[in-house]
């Protein structure tokens, strides 16, 4: 019993040190320098070197636009790395600020585009990461030769660009949440249709002119409301920004307003084309319930698959917000739980054991091509392939008396349903009040829009068994409007069963009987139909194919729940309204904007259906929670 007793005593106590906080200070040199650059831009970079000489370390590097505090060589963050594991297990990491942002010096353009053939001193930040890396190998002492990098967001777009081109020392990347197309799927537009919301509130406070070198952020722009739709609603017309808030001092949104297609100045800053040659390893993190950038990493991961089909490339992707496998534990994303942390997952089993492999020599953690969590089984599964070979595309189809079936519709002729859409009255994308998107809209209870009769609602019977996916979903509508031009949302729901239980505690008070999960949903704009180039109006009252993709999904439908599918034609105000008239929707006026019905139809001759990758039977494959 004694023995017992000093066992759990000790256990307790390594317990316990393994989560007391660690010391950074006492355990990491800061140094803070200007690095040149190859035209004599100099950029501001801090240094956080292991005070333990007694062997060498690799750099993990990450660029950024959103500063790097704290700066001051005595200040020290509370963590340094992007988990604690991180600064325990002791790497050189470097931190730097993008050209032409806080302390750097030059000048910031937003998503500046790749260069691929220069001459003598032209720069992009594939030639800053390569040159940032070049002087730290030159002037910092104590490292092994190699280097890793990593970025969030707008910084793992910076990772993306440093990956083409790369500095022979880099030998791990890991892009995490990168856009790689801001017309077609990320932060700026969604199948050519403008994110007002995020756009709006990204480019106020992170694109204005900047005057001098600054350790300061922006002042977020005061909407003298909490209620975002108000606000935006009663802009008017997105032309009226300017007018209204901006005063024409924001280059960037002011060059989104001369662009409405996909012209060049889009093509320019889209990285897939320049991922050739890409050698080195690659570890590519999303999260399934992302609002702002999920087409960039999974389409960045296709394209290296596609043009480096020997890359060492891995794929991870959990039940994450934007981020959120950094910051949170992953266990719960607003109302629906997870039933393990899947972000200390992540951290502990995938994100470290990469780097340590790849920059320090560690034993191979023998990571698939795709570890990704499976929500609603709420499993982590490993894949050789993605998506996995043993998925089969079914059709589900829109049936008739608002039902949703495997098996082909009946209906002959033209069956259809049919809704009114009002651009004085649009949609909410969420029940939330808020003036920014956030990020909970992406897994939301859909009732508040349900109910609306501007949305038509298909739902199937009850499942008598699971039902799994695991890949792309498309939509494919057949659908005619009495206007020129019109939005198509698709929105792929979870229906909880009726005796679902509220979770304990429930302080909010939810009631999750027929809660019904957003699991994907993805707007088109139908005047980009044949081509993002060149659009073209609709023909009012001609049923047209529209097909789109609503991104990769890893999800079960457990038994005894529903598959429900929304339709609608606004998503206000994370997409602008789109006018119902073929106009360039920048310089649209008030007139412009006209009521419209829409029609989806349904017949076996004109079917609308979702094509989903359905997995049969689990063929092998183990799940794990953690």
């Amino acid at each position: 019993m004694k023995l017992l007793v000093f066992l759990l005593l000790v256990a307790s106590r390594l317990s316990a040190q393994e989560e007391a906080p660690f010391d950074v200070r006492a355990h990491y040199a800061k140094r803070e320098f200007m690095i040149p650059m190859r035209d004599g831009v100099k950029l501001f970079t801090i240094l956080y070197e292991p005070k333990d000489r007694s062997k060498t370390y690799p750099f993990l590097l990450l660029r950024t636009p959103y500063s790097i505090p704290p700066y001051g060589p005595d200040e020290y963050p509370a963590q340094i790395g992007p988990s604690p594991e991180f600064d325990r297990d002791g790497f050189i990491f470097v931190f730097q600020d993008v050209r032409g942002k806080f302390r750097s010096e030059g000048e910031f353009v937003v998503m500046k585009p790749y260069v691929p053939r220069k001459t003598g001193k032209e720069v992009d930040e594939s030639t800053d990461n390569y040159d940032t890396i070049e002087w730290l190998l030159e002037n910092v002492s104590n490292h092994n030769g190699r280097l890793g990098q990593y970025g969030v967001s707008y910084p793992g777009f910076q990772t993306v660009m440093g990956m083409i081109d790369a500095h022979p020392a880099l030998k791990a990347s890991s892009p995490q949440a990168s856009p790689s197309d801001m017309f077609v799927g990320d932060d700026w537009h969604h199948n050519g249709a403008f994110r007002l919301m995020y756009a709006f509130s990204w480019l106020s406070a992170n694109a204005r002119v900047r005057e001098g070198l600054t350790t300061e952020r922006e002042t977020p722009f005061d909407y003298g409301t909490p209620d975002g739709y108000r606000f935006f609603l009663d802009l008017g017309p997105v032309a009226n920004v300017n007018e209204r808030y901006f005063g024409y001092s924001v280059p960037t949104w002011n060059e989104f307003m001369e662009h409405g297609t996909y012209d060049e100045y889009w093509k320019a800053q889209v990285v897939l084309p320049h991922l050739n040659d890409v050698h080195h390893a690659i570890l590519n993190v999303g999260g399934w319930f992302d609002a702002e950038d999920f087409y960039g990493p999974m389409s960045i991961y296709y394209e290296i698959e596609k043009r480096n089909p020997e890359n060492e490339s891995v794929l991870a992707v959990g039940p994450w917000l934007h981020g959120g496998w950094n910051r949170m534990d992953g266990a719960s994303l607003g109302h629906v739980q997870f039933e393990s942390k899947t972000a200390h997952y992540f951290q502990k089993e995938i994100h470290l054991p990469f780097f340590r492999h790849h920059l320090k020599g560690a034993p191979d953690p023998d990571l698939p091509e795709a570890y990704v969590f499976e929500t609603g089984s709420n499993v982590w599964k490993k894949y050789a392939d993605w998506p996995p070979p043993e998925a089969v595309v079914k059709n589900l189809y829109f049936r008739e008396g608002e039902g949703l079936s495997f098996e082909p519709p009946t209906s002959t002729g033209d069956a259809f349903d049919s809704y009114v859409s009002d651009p004085d009255k649009p949609v909410p994308f969420s029940a939330e009040t808020r003036t920014t998107q956030g990020h909970l809209w992406m897994i939301e209870d859909q009732r508040f829009a349900a109910s609306r009769p501007d949305v038509l609602v298909y739902e199937s019977d009850v499942l008598a068994e699971d039902v799994t996916i695991a890949g792309p979903i498309i939509a494919h509508l057949e659908a005619s409007t009495t206007g020129t031009d019109a939005d198509f949302v698709v929105k792929l729901i979870d229906v909880f069963p009726g005796d679902f239980p509220d979770h304990e505690p429930n302080p909010a008070g939810v009631r999750m009987g027929h809660f019904q999960m957003l699991l994907a949903g993805e707007v088109f704009r139908a005047k980009f139909r044949k081509s993002f180039e060149s659009p073209e109006p609709m023909v009012p009252g001609e049923v047209t194919s529209l097909e789109f993709d609503l991104r990769d999904r890893n999800h079960t439908f457990e038994k005894g729940h529903r598959i429900m599918v929304h339709v609608q034609s606004s998503w206000f105000p994370v997409i602008d309204r789109n006018p119902q008239t073929f106009v360039d929707i920048y310089k649209a006026q008030e007139g412009d904007f006209r009521e419209a019905t829409e029609r989806v139809y349904r017949s076996k001759e004109k079917p609308s259906y979702l094509k989903l990758n359905v997995i049969r039977a689990a063929s092998g494959e183990t799940g794990s929670r953690e």
